[in-house]
């Protein structure tokens, strides 16, 4: 009989560890990973029940739960939705959640380590958890100028920063979208507007275009070739290139030529500044066949191409293709062949080169408030890398000035506004007449307070230059009161 006892008594110790195992599994180790589950509608569920927090730009809500009578109690509402629907995201009951609304929604679900002494305090005293704020740095009404830029019916972006703290001030996509159609609590009606919203042209409501969209930056991309010719040494803003009209792209017979809308057939041969001034081609191909790849390689790197980038969104890994032969190499040296670079890149591309050298982590991101005000965090600004010294940054400046005086960007001359610059055209091969439209920089040139990017895709020449640099003239009167 005792033995019988002590077995049972085995068995149920055994039941109790086992259970007590089970449950410490689930409720510490694998809650994480249970709680993102895609089939686990029920912690879904629960945080549509609560209050999320608001996402504040200026301090007024872009994103806030209002008290519901429907199937939950609390509404997910956006204000000005499609001024900001590329960076807010949506947090939706069948479509799950972008953006800001899913990497921040730790804070604004109330569950981050900051509020880990809130959640004790309403475990004892039985009140609800509430979501953190989270305060942007983007300012309202520059945010809405440069979206009111972006023609409708385009694909246009437009970044505006600040090069010494890497703050974003302003960053709009077109097309947009109303993310009040997906954050209805009827799933078939969410699924619905998704359905409807995935036909537009262009959009896809779960990508930001301006750290999503990987475009070829055409001369853009000359910024990183003039910081790696200027470090070799071989190379000043006087030196003089050979500049014909065209060129055999090494080891091919296939001809690279000066832009068609340009000034550079004019001129045979021009400084280094000259040729930076018009965006000629063929005297890039000459650098890159005397410098190889390697320096290039090893310059867009620093200034970020291939690096993961979180602002706090993902910033898709712009791409400077490896193993390019010769040929390769001259057309990727001005922005072309399998070269793809985001909108939030080539901002930091001119970050970079504004803030003498080094580029500050760019951010979205002000701070995080409590519900009762208190802030629980605070970003502050942050190297993300030193691209170049001083000294050269200082060179491309000088040479981006060129562009804006008497070169490719005159149209974003500011009167008694010092502005470094540089335009971009890639052609779209497939798309007869088509292209990206980019270009640049930053300003005053010689204090930078504000770096901008405009980007045009999928247009046409004519158009895109239109939008270019007038909207960077149009920003800059408008930040400076001009």
């Amino acid at each position: 009989m005792n033995q019988a006892i002590r077995n049972t008594w085995i068995a149920v110790m055994l039941l109790f560890v086992l259970s007590l195992g089970a449950l410490s599994y689930v409720q510490f180790l694998a809650s994480e990973d249970l709680n993102e589950n895609a089939l686990n509608n029920r912690q879904l569920f629960r945080e549509f029940d609560l209050p999320r927090g608001a996402i504040l730009v200026d301090g007024k809500p872009i994103a806030e739960s209002e008290p519901s009578e429907g199937q939950f109690k609390y509404q997910r509402v956006y204000t000005d939705p499609e001024l900001y629907s590329h960076l807010t995201g949506f947090y939706s009951l069948s479509n799950g959640s972008t953006q800001l609304e899913s990497v921040m929604n730790e804070e604004l679900t109330g569950q981050s380590q900051d509020q880990f002494f809130d959640r004790v305090i309403n475990l004892f005293s039985g009140k609800a958890n509430e979501g953190a704020s989270v305060e942007l740095t983007i300012d309202g009404e520059l945010q809405d100028l440069v979206y009111g830029l972006i023609p409708d019916g385009t694909l246009g972006t437009i970044i505006v920063s600040e090069p010494k703290t890497g703050n974003i001030l302003a960053m709009a996509s077109k097309p947009s979208y109303d993310t009040n159609k997906l954050a209805v609590h009827s799933s078939s009606q969410a699924a619905a507007n998704m359905k409807e919203l995935l036909t537009v042209p262009g959009l896809s409501p779960y990508r930001n275009p301006a750290t999503g969209n990987l475009t070829a930056p055409g001369s853009t991309f000359k910024i990183f070739d003039m910081v790696a010719a200027l470090e070799s040494g071989e190379y000043t803003a006087d030196t003089v290139l050979k500049n014909p009209s065209s060129v055999t792209l090494p080891g091919t017979r296939t001809e690279l030529k000066n832009f068609y809308g340009g000034n550079c057939s004019a001129i045979p041969e021009a400084t280094f500044a000259d040729i930076v001034s018009q965006s000629c081609n063929t005297p890039f191909v000459g650098i890159s066949e005397k410098l190889g790849k390697a320096p290039f390689e090893d310059v867009t790197e620093r200034f970020g191409f291939g690096q993961q980038l979180e602002i706090p969104m993902r910033v898709v890994p712009s791409v400077f293709p490896a193993n390019l032969n010769p040929a390769q190499l001259g057309q990727s040296v001005i922005g072309e062949f399998d070269v793809r670079a985001t909108a939030m890149q080539m901002n930091m591309a001119a970050m970079g080169i504004a803030n003498d050298g080094v580029i500050m982590q760019p951010n979205l991101v002000k701070q995080v408030i409590a519900p009762d005000l208190r802030v629980l965090s605070e970003t502050k600004p942050k190297e993300f890398s030193t691209a170049t010294s001083r000294e050269i940054a200082d060179q491309v400046t000088d040479l981006m000035r060129g562009p804006v005086k008497n070169g490719t960007a005159v149209r974003a001359q500011v009167p008694g506004l010092d502005i470094a610059a540089k335009t971009g055209t890639s052609v779209i091969q497939g798309d007869e007449g088509l292209v990206n439209s980019w270009i640049t920089g930053f300003a005053p040139a010689d204090d930078p307070q504000v770096a901008v990017t405009i980007v045009f895709e999928k247009i046409d020449f004519k158009t895109g230059s239109s939008l270019t640099s007038p909207n960077l003239k149009k920003i800059l009167e408008a930040v400076f009161n001009q």
